[in-house]
């Protein structure tokens, strides 16, 4: 799987580009606020249908113009696939092959993307959302079915935390919640079904990843971590049961604050290194370590779940890792995956080898040297 090319017009700072990519490593090069990581963002937007900087699609369109339009070219599975996304006001249009998606979400899936910057360097120190929508994106992006319930079971939470106020307020009696009661159990208990089944498969490979990056000096696990009686090898029928029981033991307090405070909206994933969970107390280059090798084992989870390769996407994250990272990240990507990286400089790649390009980045501008 690779982007062989991308045009964008009215993007961020970019009036109207045009670039032909390598199929290995492609070269951002350029000081800050040029346009690097612009260029990046819209591989994810094309990739996903959203930002992975914002929520306010406006936010990406050129200044004074009223639209946005990008085009990639995608090779998978020896096809091509043409994806189209425009923006126009508030109506976003994405096409595939010149046919208009009636969803966003039938976008994922396409162009399969694994995104690493600064900000993921605190996906283990930082809050459980993080976590959550590091598993939930790795999942969707091989499984429709899973967007679809991660999807129905935001509707069905909304619907009954608003349900909890109007019974804290004395507009609805508690005998309604039992039906959204049932609905949450049921989408909750496939979403944490397939997280679990999931985080096996990242499991072992993490571990994996964690152990050559330190010499076998570490040796990360990665856990489920809910309120619910389960394991890893729990049932469908097992998780209903415990969600069931769990939902009625917290009903009273819930009508009281108004709020669902259990789910896999909740849950979280702890993150342990020689029997330390580093997400309190580990040290800084244990956590830069296990977020690196999360996006490595997540690069191998997806080839394992959908035959290639996604694209990756560097954000920066050279000059945040040391001389032996780099070096292990540079071998792993070498020869074998479409890779993004953007960088100020090239000093932070001299272990670069192989097939490349390198685009000079600067005010809204990308000239191949």
């Amino acid at each position: 799987m690779y982007l062989s090319q991308l045009y964008l017009k009215n993007f961020r700072n970019y009036t109207e580009e045009h670039l032909k990519f390598n199929k290995n490593i492609n070269l951002l090069i350029g000081s800050n606020a040029q346009g690097k990581t612009n260029i990046l963002e819209s591989i994810y937007l094309i990739g996903t249908g959203g930002s992975h900087r914002t929520n306010i699609d406006s936010e990406l369109i050129n200044w004074q113009k009223d639209g946005l339009y990008l085009k990639g070219e995608l090779i998978k599975d020896n096809q091509d696939y043409q994806l189209e996304l425009s923006l126009l006001g508030r109506n976003k249009e994405i096409k595939i092959n010149s046919n208009r998606l009636s969803r966003i979400n039938d976008l994922i899936g396409y162009l399969n993307i694994v995104i690493f910057s600064p900000e993921d360097l605190s996906l283990v120190k930082g809050s459980p959302n993080l976590r959550r929508k590091f598993i939930d994106l790795e999942i969707s992006q091989i499984s429709p079915y899973y967007r679809h319930l991660i999807s129905k079971y935001g509707k069905v939470l909304k619907q009954r935390n608003n349900l909890l106020k109007e019974i804290r307020d004395n507009k609805a009696p508690k005998e309604m919640l039992s039906v959204w009661d049932q609905q949450l159990i049921d989408l909750g208990s496939k979403i944490i079904k397939k997280r679990l089944e999931s985080l096996i498969k990242l499991g072992i490979l993490s571990k994996l990843m964690q152990r050559k990056i330190t010499n076998g000096l570490e040796a990360l696990e990665l856990k489920y971590d809910t309120e619910l009686d389960l394991d890893n090898n729990s049932s469908e029928d097992e998780i209903k049961e415990s969600f069931k029981l769990k939902l009625k033991e917290k009903k009273e307090r819930e009508i009281y604050q108004g709020a669902t405070t259990l789910g896999p909206h909740r849950d979280d994933i702890s993150l342990i290194v020689n029997n330390i969970d580093i997400r309190k107390f580990g040290s800084q280059g244990q956590q830069r370590t296990a977020a690196l090798a999360l996006k490595l084992a997540e690069l191998e989870f997806m080839k394992g779940e959908i035959g290639e390769y996604p694209i990756l996407l560097l954000d920066d994250v050279f000059s945040e890792l040391d001389i032996s990272r780099r070096s292990y990240l540079l071998d792993t990507i070498r020869d074998k995956i479409q890779t993004f990286i953007t960088s100020t400089d090239l000093k932070h790649l001299d272990g670069l080898k192989g097939n490349h390009k390198i685009f000079e980045i600067k005010n809204g501008s990308a000239i191949e040297v």
